[in-house]
């Protein structure tokens, strides 16, 4: 009996994962209000009533595709933050991790954008979900391991908010500040190569300005940087679109 009825449970979850992968471009690009569920099921390749025999609406639908990509950036994140290293290290590791997360995971990034207007606008969005289940545990994480640094002689004697904004809050910047970098500077800020070089100089600001060893600092660096080799971007102009 099990066996007869795996391939059925095996087809149904691919049908659910093929509408969920429709579903996270679609809301990506469009947002809740612009999606069109006739897009979804067309790029599903399923019908309408298909779709909504596994999300009764809309609303259901955009909430499963936003869990869906959350889970994924939560695996990523806990993948960095299992790795069996030094706080300082760690430090490193998240800020390159969010760097490339910005740089490779548009969806997830446009959905943040969304809700967070949505929020802004008094509308019902999942941003609970997003600070219960990513920023709580992340932000204490991130507390507690500056303070872990900081005790064992590793970090300057810093704020551990300040540790948290001047590594993250940089990669943000670089992104948000492409087009008018391009007019003041006339430099090209998606060329591959110079993405590669300003996610350099971001670990290395750091392993530089958060060690009490500023050697040992840049050495910890330029290990994080070795470990975690830039991902492929594909085209450079495909990719500002998409941020």
């Amino acid at each position: 009996m099990k066996t007869s009825k795996q391939p059925a449970a095996d087809s149904s979850d691919k049908t659910r994962e093929r509408i969920l992968r429709a579903a996270l471009h679609e809301f990506s690009a469009h947002g809740l209000a612009g999606a069109r569920t006739d897009a979804i099921a067309e790029s599903a390749k399923v019908n309408k009533a298909l779709l909504y025999y596994y999300f009764k609406n809309k609303e259901s639908l955009y909430a499963a595709a936003f869990e869906e990509v959350l889970d994924s950036v939560l695996k990523n994140t806990h993948a960095v933050l299992e790795t069996k290293c030094t706080p300082g290290e760690h430090l490193l590791r998240l800020a390159l991790n969010h760097f490339d997360r910005i740089l490779t995971q548009h969806e997830f990034q446009s959905l943040i954008q969304q809700e967070m207007v949505r929020f802004q606008h008094g509308e019902t969005t999942s941003m609970p979900l997003l600070a219960t289940r990513v920023f709580s545990p992340l932000l204490k994480k991130i507390q507690a391991t500056v303070q872990e640094g900081i005790r064992s002689g590793e970090l300057c004697s810093v704020d551990w908010m300040q540790v948290m904004y001047s590594s993250f809050g940089p990669n943000v910047f670089y992104f948000m500040s492409a087009p008018m970098m391009r007019l003041t500077l006339s430099f090209e800020p998606f060329d591959p190569a110079i993405i590669e070089s300003r996610r350099k100089a971001t670990i290395n600001f750091l392993g530089n300005a958060l060690f009490v060893d500023r050697a040992q600092g840049a050495k910890l660096a330029r290990r994080v940087l070795a470990a975690m080799p830039m991902p492929a971007i594909g085209n450079p102009s495909r990719l500002e679109r998409t941020l």
